[in-house]
């Protein structure tokens, strides 16, 4: 299954043709969630035809106050009524004190973190009653870390029961940016957990440093690291292709969709221990 990101911006060329055919669609709840009128009655169009998956953007795992109750009820109310196969997270904070810094930061990697953040995923998977999967951000510089970042990724596994979400866009970025081997990072991960990847495109703003846009086609390089991360996992897991602006023609998305299914089929087919 290769999905993509449902966006107000080609919605009614979605609905109204053939030349994007994904096998579900994906959106942030806070973005649908109180939406009335034409988009609404869009947006049921879609879930008519196609399972949802969902990504949150505002749930700050990573924030130092407790997690906004009345909001993650609204949130369990949208997950309940559209039928959302899966509730996704960034591990990260994007708030303090209620201030919304419209920006996903990182967490340190501390074993004083990981205590933190697991607490707050175990206390949003009680109230929400399903598992989440939380998603490795692309980070531009690390915080104090004490921990290497796999072993603080994987301590938030442990610990906290949840799943992961892959973006192996975020991991190549991160990988150029912080100068490591991403496939060495992948096999330190564990792997066990991942319910769902992401992949996307990036804008490579000076020689030294890319930016996690979502505004560009996949490159070659972060394709072969698909292939190779799919190896790795030797199962099927759904894959969604985000696109947040800069939409193309929609028959150019559809063959980004087919690129990918198509790596997940020959490399699932050669896949390699972990």
């Amino acid at each position: 299954m290769v999905g993509i990101g449902y966006r107000k911006d080609f919605a009614e060329e979605f609905a109204n043709s053939n030349a994007l055919a994904p096998s579900f669609v994906e959106v942030a709840p806070e973005n649908w969630i109180n939406v009335g009128g034409y988009y609404k009655k869009m947006f049921r169009k879609v879930l008519e035809k196609y399972p949802l998956y969902t990504h949150g953007l505002s749930l700050s795992l990573g924030s130092p106050e407790p997690l906004d109750l009345s909001f993650l009820k609204q949130v369990k109310e949208f997950l309940n009524e559209t039928g959302a196969v899966l509730y996704s997270e960034h591990l990260s904070f994007s708030k303090c004190d209620n201030a919304h810094l419209f920006d996903l930061l990182p967490i340190p990697f501390t074993e004083d973190a990981i205590k933190h953040v697991s607490k707050k995923i175990r206390q949003a998977q009680d109230i929400l009653e399903r598992k989440i999967a939380i998603e490795i951000v692309s980070y531009y510089t690390p915080v104090a870390p004490e921990l290497t970042e796999a072993a603080f990724i994987n301590g938030v596994l442990s610990e906290s029961g949840c799943n992961l979400l892959l973006d192996v866009n975020n991991v190549y970025v991160n990988g150029f940016n912080h100068k490591y081997n991403p496939e060495v990072f992948l096999r330190q991960l564990d792997l066990s957990n991942v319910s769902y990847i992401h992949m996307a495109g990036h804008t490579q703003v000076s020689p030294d440093l890319i930016i996690d846009t979502h505004g560009e086609e996949i490159i070659d390089p972060v394709y072969n690291l698909f292939e190779y991360t799919m190896e790795l996992l030797g199962r099927d897991v759904p894959v969604l292709l985000e696109r947040d602006f800069n939409i193309p023609e929609l028959g150019l998305l559809q063959q980004e969709l087919h690129n990918l299914q198509q790596i997940k089929n020959k490399s699932i087919k050669r896949a390699v221990p972990c």
